[in-house]
């Protein structure tokens, strides 16, 4: 795709190869393998950068939201992709007819595209999916298309025997021929195997659609018939015996006949779907966009992708940004990216990075080129969700060497060129990416254009993240506000880059390092810093010794954040621990307490009936006395603020195993209760008076009651049952109770044939009213939740007629309309118990 793109006379990026300067190409092909059809695949091949914030957003959270899909519980349907576009586009021509693979294609795919809208109609609150759910907006099903195909083609794709009354008395004359054709063969076969002219594990085979015998070519005038081949070896013929030939004739036949019956059962159909073309299109657009935003998760969960804020105000604050290319590379060697953290806002528009070579600044510059292009792709991108990033107008990119014989054009003219561009058509809402600024030709007049360019890109307001090892350009980033030096950090003692951005001083390159580790001469190295002299060495090595100190305190203060963060997540854990523990300690007394209070209130009771009764016994009243001190004394020392003693809590332990007691006799008692027949409620064993056949009662409902026997439920009058008790369910013989295997043969076979959908229109109401008696009896017998009665809007009479009957069935929980997308007021959809 052409990624030099130009709207409104205004260019969006350059160069022309853009994305594969910047690596997108890569990522396009990436997310076009996870499609599941060239539906898909389409898609992300028209997948283009856009500054319009509300369209870039609303891409992002229909991404994020299927990635939701994927990582939940229910099943998204993806079975069945697949691109009949240009079969449907072709039909429009009267006269054209789609072939049988085509509209078992054009089945499938609907049906795919049936149980999308069924996954997007759940009812929630709050609706988990309302992006995804707009993106379907108002396409259709199209139930009579499947309906007609289904009439039509069998679950394999063939057409259907009975789709034409004519095809099935073809096929029907087809097979009987056949069968006497084999006969026939079969009986020439065994009598040349009795004779010795065939092998016995011969058997006939087909040869240009004719049934045929092999023999051997010494053998061959003894079977009289048409020789119609020979094998590749010449050891075997195939002869048609002359008996079958007017019958093999008469095949060929109709196999034609066949063919053009399909044919004409085909362009009937053709003509039935050509109405509904443009329709069937925009819906095949709507599973294209469903594709592509599935690969587009797929690949988003692949590198770890997120959806960070967007910004009206230009500010980009990215944290832990990862190029997604060098992730996946690096991800199969078991290696780990080192973040990018970045920031850019008005105070800090232009970043310039200096550091050595291979210390990671042109993949700095990429990650920034490549994930501000996916972002404005309405891809999802790999960094922290809690980062900000503005939207750019144009994005432009001066990396890699681009000088061409054929346009007469150096690399630095290139590099040129491309400045003159940038400059020409930069804006406060421009990011500019250079690679090695003013590289390519003499040092001090390339350094001195460069920082003139510089100075213009920040008069103009423009952003940009720019790379050079030029030292004016680090004093003019130093001394001018908007810009700001960068450094890719090198580790000196172990000679190493560290592949970190740290914003605030420039870098160095450590050129003297880097040579001292390859191996240069020394005393190359000696001369080399002679003749740049000692204040340029001194100056490199004090910018080093900068940048190792902050690093250095840096780390320091790292450390110290981590640990005050530590230490203020245990101090808050133990003052949560504790106030915890304290109220637990409370509620622990104040519960003994109460329990003790209520065990001894129980004793006291029982004491007093104790005492009671010895008084009614005429008993001491001494001993009466000191029964009521002792039961005192034992009270008040019980509810003091300390632990219960053993003693305690045996009396406890000896209170708790009565009351057990007396709730397993009182338990027991509830068991032994008389046996009442004429009470009936749910859950008892019963059985219609004057047979054997025992069931469970499910429920009553005024005088009718609902019995279940077995898998078969029945609505019966009360007064016609009789209750079972368990004695009298012993005493019945398993034989009386079981389902018969031919009842249960034929509710299997029930349950294989049920339509969960009835069509009543054109039925007057009592007709109708008739089959959906019979319809919901199958239902409740065969035990679904839900049907549909399909009976049209028309003038609502039929509607009427069916829900009033409807309202009058105890297996019934509720009715009402279906969605309006599956057909609305003109089909009821029923709920059964």
């Amino acid at each position: 795709m052409q990624t030099f793109l130009e709207k409104e006379n205004k260019t969006l990026t350059y160069p022309q190869n853009f994305e594969q300067k910047i690596g997108f190409d890569k990522i396009r092909k990436l997310i076009g393998e996870k499609c599941l059809s060239p539906l898909g695949v389409e898609k992300c091949s028209l997948m283009s950068f856009s500054t319009n914030k509300e369209y870039i957003s609303k891409q992002l959270n229909q991404t994020q939201e299927f990635i939701n899909i994927l990582s939940g519980e229910r099943e998204f349907p993806a079975n069945y992709f697949i691109d009949v576009r240009d079969a449907l586009k072709r039909i429009r021509i009267e006269g054209t007819y789609l072939d049988e693979s085509e509209v078992f294609d054009i089945r499938r795919s609907l049906q795919t595209l049936n149980d999308i809208l069924v996954f997007f109609s759940i009812d929630e609150d709050p609706y988990p999916y309302p992006f995804l759910k707009e993106l379907a907006g108002d396409i259709h099903s199209f139930p009579l298309v499947t309906k007609k195909i289904d009439s039509i083609l069998d679950k394999f794709g063939r057409v259907k025997d009975n789709a034409s009354s004519e095809l099935a008395s073809i096929r029907r004359e087809l097979n009987i021929t056949m069968s006497g054709i084999s006969r026939t063969l079969n009986s020439i076969l065994r009598s040349a195997q009795s004779d010795g002219i065939v092998d016995k594990d011969i058997a006939p085979t087909m040869r240009d659609g004719r049934l045929v015998i092999p023999v051997a070519p010494t053998f061959k005038r003894k079977i009289k018939g048409i020789i119609h081949d020979e094998s590749a070896s010449g050891k075997t013929i195939f002869i048609e015996p002359a008996e079958v030939v007017e019958a093999n004739n008469k095949i060929r036949e109709l196999e034609s006949a066949e063919r053009r019956e399909i044919i004409k059962i085909l362009i009937e159909f053709t003509d039935f779907i050509r109405s509904f073309i443009d329709e069937i299109l925009s819906a095949y657009d709507f599973l294209a966009e469903i594709d592509f935003i599935r690969a587009k998760s797929t690949f988003s969960i692949s590198v770890n992708a997120e959806k960070p804020s967007l910004n009206d105000e230009m500010i980009s604050v990215w944290n832990n940004a990862v190029h997604p290319l060098l992730y996946l590379s690096l991800l199969k060697q078991n290696k780990k990216v080192v973040p990018l953290d970045i920031e850019l806002d008005k105070d800090k528009r232009i970043v310039l990075i200096s550091g050595p070579n291979a210390g990671g600044k042109s993949v700095c510059l990429k990650t920034m080129g490549l994930l501000q292009y996916m972002l404005q792709c309405g891809l999802l991108i790999p960094l922290y969700k809690s980062s900000k990033c503005a939207i750019f107008d144009n994005i432009f990119i001066d990396i890699g060497d681009e000088q061409s014989i054929e346009n007469d054009l150096s690399t630095y003219s290139s590099h040129l060129t491309n400045m003159k561009f940038f400059l020409k058509n930069c804006s406060p809402k421009s990011l500019i990416l250079i690679d090695e600024f003013g590289g390519g030709t003499e040092p001090q007049i390339g350094g001195a254009i460069a920082e003139s360019i510089l100075q213009r890109f920040n008069n103009k307001q423009a952003f940009g993240v720019i790379t050079t090892h030029y030292q004016n350009l680090k004093h003019f980033a130093e001394a001018t506000p908007g810009i700001v030096n960068g450094a890719m950090l090198y580790d000196r003692h172990h000679m190493q880059p560290l592949f970190r951005l740290e914003v605030g001083n420039p870098g160095s390159s450590f050129a003297i390092e880097i040579a001292r580790k390859i191996g240069l001469p020394e005393d190359v190295i000696k001369q080399a810093s002679e003749i740049v002299g000692s204040d340029y060495i001194d100056m490199d090595k004090y910018l080093q010794d900068i940048v190792r100190d902050k690093r250095y305190w840096e780390n320091k203060r790292q450390n110290i954040r981590q640990q005050e963060k530590r230490l203020e997540e245990n101090s808050e854990k133990y003052r949560l621990e504790i106030i915890e523990l304290d109220k637990h300690r409370k509620e622990i007394i104040k519960k003994a307490k109460e329990d003790a209070a209520k065990l001894l209130s129980e004793a006291n009771a029982k004491i007093e009936n104790t005492i009671r009764e010895i008084k009614n016994a005429q008993a001491e009243k001494e001993k009466t006395k000191n029964l009521r001190q002792e039961l005192n004394l034992f009270k008040e020392e019980t509810l003091q603020e300390k632990e219960f003693n053993d003693k305690i809590a045996r009396k406890i332990q000896k209170i708790r195993d009565k009351e057990q007691n007396k709730n397993k006799k009182s338990a027991l008692h509830k068991e032994k209760k008389i046996f009442n027949p004429e009470i009936f409620e749910p859950g008892d064993a019963v059985r219609i008076k004057g047979q054997t056949s025992i069931g469970e009662l499910l429920s009553i409902d005024g005088k009718n009651a609902m019995i279940a026997f077995g898998m078969i439920k029945t609505n019966v009058k009360v007064e016609s049952l009789e209750k079972m008790s368990k004695n009298q369910i012993k005493k019945v013989q398993p034989k009386n109770t079981y389902i018969s295997e031919s009842t249960s043969e034929e509710i299997r076979e029930r349950k294989l044939n049920f339509k969960q959908d009835i069509d009543v229109r054109g039925m007057r109401a009592e007709e109708a009213i008739q089959a959906v008696t019979y319809f919901i009896d199958d239902a409740i017998l065969v035990g679904v939740a839900k049907v549909r009665i399909l009976h049209g809007t028309g003038t609502g009479a039929l509607r009427q007629s069916i829900r009033q009957y409807l309202s009058t069935i105890n297996g019934i929980s509720s009715f009402k309309d279906e969605h309006v997308q599956f057909g609305g007021a003109g089909i009821t959809v029923v709920e059964l118990d």
